[in-house]
């Protein structure tokens, strides 16, 4: 026990306790996800940095109230977050893929853990329950590449319901055999109890909540607390049954399913509160318990931890091979599959904690159980992303149809120097007869002499206003009174229904204290890019376009399967027209036949060139054949989208460095917006740049080696 100041730790002081995680549920993920290290493994990290095997600043259970009430909110959310509507779809399969993906983990996991980790019978029964659950960690991945309608996809969502639920009728009959023998009365009384429990919460929660949300009309506060307020008590009767209160949550959940919209204002404020507040709670006291140093103390720690991530691997890709070879699915949908069913995270912590908190397994099980959280996140996470891309091109005989049919461009302001330049970029860009109007965004922050400000904007926007009408174009200048830039820009680019978003390309910040910030934060361009889907280009203009002699657009594999394809085509022909410039494609075979597909199809003729490119990342290699008044475009990729690759991390700044005096662009395509079904899981979660950087390299050295053989065999 030390002292600092007054203060004695551990802290028992439920003041600086809140400081301390609150501070760490603000800066643990964003420091960890530098480290590719996923948020809800970084909250449990900093969980046992503070704990009773850590560094001992805070009083273990001093948070328990909180941690409790997380545990709830996760199974909840569970419960709430499956999509009825696609099960029911899809039931008789998800039926078959849920049957296997709980039986075979179930069964093979028990083998394991009573003959040959010599585990008791119900530690033996509560981990390898823990094999069949799984938590859709990958979902965004396949939401992002546009699978998610895919049958593949729909069944393993579906499975999710069967598998989950049976856990929680396993965990049922665990807890509630703790004080009592496996006789035919316990299984009356439990049978009883649970049947009366369950009829209570299934269909006397939607009759409560439909005539409560009947009644009480537009109280945004108060119907959050009603659901808050199930939540609890669906965990309360759980326990007056017998059961653990997890088990009330979750039919909790799946009771109020079909009231709450998965898109409404209520399921926000919910998914809100619990990755805001409850879950981190929950996660940084799991951590508190967990004690890694037992695994530095020997090779039981380690191979039981070992054993135990294959054995869930393992079970799970036979689950989903057995599915493949029943409904005849494809390679690609197998793997889909597997990688969206083998990451275990919230549900296999919430049954794992019950069990180390009753004492049915020791602290060995525990940490290894927080190995295989990692390992299972970043195997399915690298799985779907690999699997996907390869289903997209399965699925994908013809050019996807464009979403976006309202034509409209918005221009954000930063430096009214550049307003003109992009003015006349997004003017040439118009292939239509019909003008297209274009917005010029300023974004201030709500302080005083906030109107004599907008009033000034507004006249120093009246150059770019008159400019655009000298071409005919409608020019409006439009204000927004947001939290920060790239907040302004995504919701003015849904009020306005914008297609096209033109951005001056950033600066980078000449202070050390401005490069840590935006290296943690993200810069305005990274933030856009995060929460605007539309086609956005990002310009760096050092001469009027109409100087330029040739446009070099350089394309990614795969760039035909985003939806956005037809949409940026059009729109660089258009330009390569108005500049009076050709056009040189660097690209596959594969995407020069769809590129050139798409100008037959739109019947347009253009001077256009094509320079066979397999390995988009040795662009640079043109540079010779480059001139300083020559426009390069290069098509990049959102994370985790079919055409992304690991490389276009660095792509701006090789421009940057080979291309500083030339006109850039860098395009990002309109692409799908990702679908969360797993609360607490962010973007940066499911990026795995490391392993796909090694992977990378080694198909960059094989193709090099081919090369090498190619020409002493010439």
């Amino acid at each position: 026990m030390t002292m600092l100041n007054g203060f004695t730790f551990p802290l028992n002081d439920p003041i600086p306790i809140f400081v301390i995680v609150l501070f760490i549920i603000l800066l643990a993920p964003i420091l960890l996800r530098k480290l590719r290290i996923p948020s809800i493994i970084g909250l449990i990290l900093a969980g046992m940095a503070i704990g009773d095997h850590g560094f001992n600043l805070v009083t273990s259970g001093s948070i328990d109230l909180f941690g409790k009430a997380g545990l709830l909110y996760i199974m909840f959310l569970a419960g709430l977050e499956l999509d009825m509507a696609e099960f029911k779809k899809n039931r008789y399969k998800s039926m078959v893929f849920g049957f296997f993906t709980f039986v075979i983990p179930l069964s093979l996991g028990f083998v394991l853990c009573y003959y040959l980790l010599h585990f008791n019978f119900m530690a033996s029964l509560l981990v390898s329950s823990m094999f069949a659950t799984h938590t859709l960690v990958a979902y965004p991945l396949a939401s992002r590449m546009g699978i998610a309608k895919n049958e593949a996809v729909t069944i393993t969502v579906g499975g999710t319901i069967i598998t989950d639920t049976a856990v929680l009728l396993i965990l049922a009959v665990i807890t509630g055999s703790i004080e009592g023998d496996l006789n035919q009365q316990f299984w009356l009384k439990l049978g009883f109890s649970f049947l009366l429990f369950s009829l209570a919460v299934l269909a006397g929660f939607p009759f409560v909540g439909r005539w409560f949300f009947k009644k009480i009309k537009d109280d945004q506060t108060t119907h959050f607390i009603f659901v808050f307020a199930m939540v609890f008590l669906g965990a309360f009767f759980a326990e007056l049954a017998g059961v653990e209160g997890i088990i009330g949550a979750f039919l909790a959940g799946l009771a109020l399913n079909q009231l709450i919209p998965h898109t409404s204002p209520l399921m926000n404020r919910i998914e809100f509160a619990g990755n805001a507040l409850f879950i981190p709670f929950f996660l940084i006291s799991v951590g508190m318990l967990v004690d890694l140093k037992v695994l530095l103390k020997g090779n039981q720690a380690l191979i039981v931890a070992g054993t135990l991530t294959v054995m869930a691997l393992s079970t799970k890709w036979i689950a989903a091979f057995i599915t493949q070879k029943i409904f005849r699915y494809s390679a690609a949908q197998r793997n889909v599959m597997f990688g969206l069913s083998t990451s275990h995270a919230a549900a296999t912590i919430a049954v794992i904690l019950i069990g180390y908190n009753m004492e049915i397994i020791d602290e060995h099980v525990l940490n290894a159980t927080i190995i295989l959280i990692l390992v299972t996140c970043m195997v399915g996470s690298f799985v779907t992303a690999n699997a996907g891309k390869r289903l997209v091109v399965e699925e994908s005989n013809s050019v996807p149809d464009i979403i976006n049919i309202q034509e409209r461009m918005l221009i954000p302001v930063n430096d009214s120097n550049q307003t003109d330049s992009l003015l006349d970029f997004a003017v040439m860009m118009n292939a239509s007869q019909k003008k297209i109007p274009v917005y010029m965004l300023s974004v201030m922050q709500d302080e005083d002499r906030l109107k004599e400000k907008v009033v000034l904007n507004n006249k120093n926007l009246e150059k770019a206003i008159k400019h655009g009408a000298e071409t005919d174009t409608k020019v409006q200048a439009v204000t927004r009174v947001d939290l920060n830039m790239a907040d302004g820009i995504r919701r003015a680019v849904k009020e306005l229904l914008i297609s096209d978003v033109v951005m001056d390309w950033p600066d980078k910040s000449s202070t050390a204290t401005g490069f840590l910030f935006n290296s943690l934060f993200g810069t305005t361009t990274q933030n856009v890019l995060n929460g605007v889907w539309e086609t956005v280009f990002v310009c760096r203009f050092r001469y009027p376009l109409n100087a330029t002699a040739k446009i070099i657009l350089v394309l990614t594999k795969n760039a035909e399967y985003e939806i956005g394809f037809q949409h940026w085509v059009k729109r660089v022909v258009a330009l390569s027209k108005q500049a009076g410039a050709r056009m040189q494609v660097c690209c596959t075979a594969d995407t020069q036949k769809a590129f050139a597909g798409e100008l037959d199809k739109s019947k347009v003729s253009a001077e256009i060139s094509y320079h066979p490119f397999e390995d988009v990342e040795d662009f640079l290699v043109l540079a010779r054949e480059i001139r300083s008044n020559d426009l390069i475009i290069a098509v990049s990729a959102r994370k985790g989208t079919v055409s992304y690759h690991s490389y276009m991390e660095t792509m701006p700044s090789k421009l940057l460095k080979h291309f500083e005096k030339n006109n850039l662009i860098l395009l990002y395509p309109e692409q799908r917006q990702s679908e969360y079904l797993e609360t607490g899981v962010q973007p940066e979660d499911l990026v795995l740049t490391p392993i796909q950087d090694q992977i990378d390299n080694l198909n960059k050295l094989g193709r090099a080696v081919k090369r090498i053989i190619r020409r002493k065999q010439r």
